[in-house]
C-alpha cells in the first residue's frame, strides 16, 4: 500500500497478504469441517487451525508501519499533524467499514435499535450488529485499529522523547491489566481475543520493533536469513503451543491467554524485522502477486467470510476426484481465487477512490532532537 508519508516498501504489503491469508485459512478450515470434511489436528497445522493469529500480525504490523512513519518524519524535521493523520486514517478504513456495517444492520433489520449506531465505534464489544452473523464478523478488529489511530500520534511523540523504554513501561502496565482482568472475567479468552486489554500490547510491540529496526538496521540485514528461519520457527512454535494448551473456542477461561498476545506478537515482530531486512528477492511474478495481495488485503479480510459462507451453503462439499486432500485443495483454490477477485473489485470500487484523497500529514516544523534509544 503506497503512502504519501513514507517510501513504499513492498515487503510490508507481502506481510499483509500473509496475515489475510492466515485468517482466510482459519475460516476456510472451520467451514470445511462444518460441512463434514476432515479437520486438521496437531501442532504442525496450527497456523491453519489457529489461523486467527493473522490478526495479531495485522496489529503488530500496524504499530511497526506507523512508528516507521513517525521516525521518518522526525528524521526529516517534521511532526505528525493530528488532524491530517486522522483524516488519512478515516479515508483508509471508514468507507469499506461503513459498507460492512450497513450490510450487518440490513441483515439484522428486525432487531435493530437506534442505539446500535454507537457500535460503529465499538464493533468489538457487546452485541454489535457486525457480530450477529458470520459474514460480517471480521469487522470487530476495525474498532481496535481506530482506537490505536486515535492515540498513536501521542504515543509516537512520547516514545521519540523518552525512547523505547516508554513502550516497555506500557507493556508492563498492559501485563498488569491483563492479570487483573483475568481475576474477574469468566470469559477471559474472548476478552483477550477482541478487546483493548488483550490487543493493545501488540501495537506497542510493533512500534518497538520499528525502533529496533532503525537502530540495528545494518546488523539485521547481515543476519536476516538466520533471523527469518528463527522467526518462522518461533511463530510455528507459539501457535502450536496455543493449539495444545488453549485452542481458541475450546475453553472460556484460560490463564494462557494472559500472556498469549505478547508471545504471539513477539513472533510476528521478529518475522517483520527479518522480512523487511532480507535482501534476497523472490521471483518477480511472485513478488508482484504477493504485493497485490497486500494491497487488496483489507477488502479480502472483510469480505472473505461472506463468500466462504455463500459457497458452503450453495455447493457444500465437492469431491471431483474422490481423493480427500485433492478435493480439499481444489475447494481451497476455488474459494481463495474467488475471494481475491471479489476483493480486487471491492478495492477499486470502494477503497481506491478514497485512498487517492489522502495527503501528507507531516508539518514542516522544526522538531527538537529527542532520544530515540
Amino acid at each position: 500500500m503506497h503512502s504519501p508519508n513514507i517510501q513504499y516498501n513492498p515487503r510490508l504489503d507481502q506481510l499483509r497478504w500473509l496475515a489475510a491469508t492466515l485468517v482466510f485459512l482459519f475460516h476456510f478450515h472451520l467451514e470445511y469441517r462444518g460441512l463434514g470434511g476432515a479437520g486438521l489436528t496437531g501442532g504442525w497445522t496450527a497456523l491453519i487451525t489457529e489461523g486467527h493469529t493473522g490478526v495479531g500480525l495485522f496489529f503488530t504490523l500496524s504499530g511497526f508501519l506507523f512508528m516507521q512513519i513517525a521516525l521518518h518524519q522526525h528524521a526529516t524535521g517534521r511532526e505528525i499533524v493530528y488532524r491530517d493523520f486522522l483524516r488519512n486514517r478515516l479515508l483508509r478504513i471508514v468507507p469499506l467499514y461503513l459498507v460492512i456495517y450497513l450490510l450487518a444492520t440490513s441483515i439484522g433489520r428486525d432487531k435493530f435499535q437506534p442505539q446500535d449506531l454507537l457500535y460503529l465505534f465499538v464493533s468489538n464489544l457487546g452485541l454489535a450488529p457486525t457480530s450477529g452473523t458470520v459474514i460480517t464478523g471480521a469487522a470487530w478488529t476495525i474498532s481496535l485499529e481506530f482506537l490505536f489511530y486515535l492515540v498513536f500520534p501521542f504515543l509516537a511523540r512520547f516514545t521519540l522523547e523518552r525512547g523505547i523504554a516508554y513502550l516497555g513501561g506500557w507493556l508492563v502496565l498492559m501485563g498488569f491489566f491483563k492479570v487483573a482482568a483475568f481475576t474477574v472475567n469468566d470469559n477471559s479468552t474472548l476478552m483477550y481475543f477482541s478487546t483493548w486489554v488483550g490487543r493493545f500490547d501488540q501495537f506497542l510491540i510493533g512500534m518497538a520493533a520499528a525502533m529496533l529496526h532503525q537502530r540495528w538496521q545494518s546488523q539485521l540485514a547481515r543476519f536476516a536469513p538466520v533471523l527469518l528461519v528463527a522467526s518462522v520457527a518461533l511463530v510455528m512454535w507459539d501457535t502450536a503451543l496455543m493449539h495444545r494448551v488453549a485452542p481458541f473456542g475450546a475453553t472460556p477461561k484460560s490463564g494462557f491467554w494472559v500472556y498469549w498476545s505478547m508471545i504471539e506478537s513477539a513472533g510476528w515482530a521478529a518475522l517483520i524485522l527479518a522480512w523487511v531486512s532480507f535482501s534476497a528477492r523472490l521471483p518477480g511474478a511472485i513478488e508482484r502477486a504477493l504485493s497485490q495481495g497486500g494491497k487488496v488485503s483489507f477488502s479480502f479480510y472483510l469480505l472473505h467470510m461472506a463468500l466462504l459462507h455463500i459457497l458452503a451453503v450453495r455447493f457444500k462439499l465437492i469431491a471431483p476426484t474422490g481423493t480427500l486432500w485433492v478435493d480439499a485443495a481444489i475447494m481451497f483454490a476455488v474459494c481463495y481465487g474467488a475471494t481475491w477477485a471479489l476483493a480486487t473489485l471491492c478495492y477499486h470500487i470502494v477503497e481506491e477512490p478514497f485512498l487517492r484523497m489522502r495527503r501528507s500529514y507531516g508539518a514542516g516544523r522544526t522538531v527538537p532532537v529527542a532520544s530515540v534509544s
